[in-house]
């Protein structure tokens, strides 16, 4: 039996193309950040190292609160949105390793065989003959040799558009941790609301029964009636839209984690959350390597740049291989004898003479698609930079807000109480306590949306800087 060799001038060829390719594509320069080199506040570094805290900490070390922390990851397991995200990346792996097998060759081996009977008129000895083929081995199918680096572009490209996935994965990550603490927290504060407003109506109900039994005897008009129940149905009204919105709310928080919301720690209120505030923010550059969005755009502006090389490299000729080596015999039992062995090499050149500008025309929709990414990433990096300036703006304000509310409660429930005092001995009406009840009523809702709104800024904070995506907690 005689040994399979493989022609030896196809060696030379094939180390030629592995060797000798090179890249039509332009050398790729990520673009300047079209930001200021800071921020228009900064946050003190050494504040944050001192309770332990830095950009890199995972998402456990900025939520702590128990319940929240299983939401959390309740929704990284279930919530579909990640879900369909983490099959795009098994699809751009897919892609890849689809464009990735051009780079190599693609054997395959064959066998055929077949019985033919030729007509008794065709053959020369008046008489039908019946003849027998058979045939295996091993083919080349069209291997391009890739001088021009077309086939490596393309790869680039396939490879850069699967890491832009991956960052994009990661950017639903942190969108994801930061939208279900900002649900939560929401229902929270709705929930706080809610049982501020049953508590404001048992009080105004108790003090309507008063003033009807007043008014029954004589003791107050009717005006004073009225105004009691106007207050009673108004704090009825407000509990009945409160319990609407934090329905509404935990509706939306259960579609976010994607499954019930049973088997976790008790809720807990909004001023024991012990959401970290103090994030070093670092300088605009620093957001170049924290967020996946900006660092997928980067990589889709890596991947229009690889395609500008591929369109180059299709106005230059393009030279494929197809080889076969084998053996064929007119008997199955004779397929490997010696004088058996079959061999075929088919080069094949291909240059582009007229296209009717096709080439020229996916050249320049390659450029175009390039300048297309290059805006894309830097309008990435602006509104990155907006976030950050937003929320850093925002928070010394808000800090200033919240205090300020709390102080306004404190001084309407002074106010009130001295206003029922001044009732009681006749000094003062009862529009006077109406009005103050009024007034504390709203001030104590405006101070829980306070604190919610102390608490979604660091949520915010949190995912413009690229948030944290380990896992592991800190205590």
């Amino acid at each position: 039996m005689s040994k399979l060799r493989i022609p030896s001038f196809t060696l030379p060829l094939l180390a030629a193309a592995v060797l000798s390719a090179c890249s039509l594509a332009p050398v790729y320069q990520r673009p300047d950040a079209p930001v200021a080199a800071a921020y228009p506040a900064a946050v003190p570094v050494e504040a944050v190292r001192t309770a332990g805290v830095t950009a890199d900490s995972g998402w456990r070390e900025f939520f702590r609160e128990p319940r929240l922390q299983g939401l959390i990851v309740a929704a990284l397991e279930h919530n579909r949105d990640l879900r369909a995200a983490a099959l795009r990346i098994e699809e751009a792996r897919a892609q890849y390793n689809i464009v990735a097998a051009d780079l190599l060759p693609n054997l395959a081996g064959t066998a055929s065989g077949s019985r033919a009977r030729s007509a008794a008129a065709t053959s020369p000895t008046g008489a039908s003959v019946v003849g027998s083929g058979y045939q295996v081995g091993l083919t080349l199918a069209a291997f391009e040799l890739d001088f021009f680096g077309r086939v490596r572009s393309l790869n680039e490209a396939a490879l850069a558009q699967y890491l832009a996935t991956e960052e994009a994965r990661r950017a639903v990550h942190i969108s994801l941790v930061a939208e279900v603490a900002k649900a939560y927290l929401s229902e929270r504060a709705l929930a706080e609301q809610e049982d501020l407003a049953r508590r404001t109506l048992a009080s105004r109900e108790s003090a309507y029964k008063l003033s009807q039994q007043r008014f029954e005897v004589g003791a107050s008009s009717a005006l004073d009636l009225r105004q009691n129940e106007i207050l009673v149905q108004s704090a009825r009204a407000s509990l009945a839209a409160l319990a609407r919105q934090r329905a509404q709310a935990f509706n939306a928080l259960t579609l976010l984690v994607g499954k019930p919301l049973d088997g976790l720690p008790a809720p807990g209120a909004l001023a024991a959350q012990g959401i970290v505030a103090d994030l070093p923010a670092g300088l605009p550059s620093d957001l170049l390597a924290r967020r996946p969005d900006i660092r997928a755009g980067e990589q889709r502006l890596r991947a229009a740049n690889a395609s500008i090389g591929a369109a180059r490299a299709a106005f230059f000729p393009r030279i494929s291989l197809t080889a076969g080596l084998g053996s064929a015999s007119s008997e199955l039992s004779g397929l490997f004898d010696a004088g058996t062995r079959t061999w075929s090499f088919v080069p094949q050149l291909v240059l582009p003479i007229f296209d009717a500008g096709r080439n020229q025309a996916n050249l320049t929709l390659t450029q175009v698609r390039n300048n297309i990414a290059v805006a894309d990433y830097e309008k990435s990096i602006q509104a990155a930079f907006r976030e950050v300036s937003d929320a850093l703006a925002a928070r010394g304000a808000i800090d200033e807000q919240a205090d300020a509310q709390a102080r306004v409660v404190d001084a309407q429930r002074e106010r009130l109480k001295l206003a029922e005092q001044r009732y009681q001995n006749g000094v003062a009406s009862s529009l006077e306590v109406l009005d103050a009840q009024r007034e504390l009523f709203s001030a104590e809702q405006s101070l829980v949306q306070a604190r919610l709104l102390r608490l979604t800024n660091a949520v915010d904070l949190y995912r413009a800087l690229g948030g944290g995506l380990k896992e592991t907690a800190a205590g």
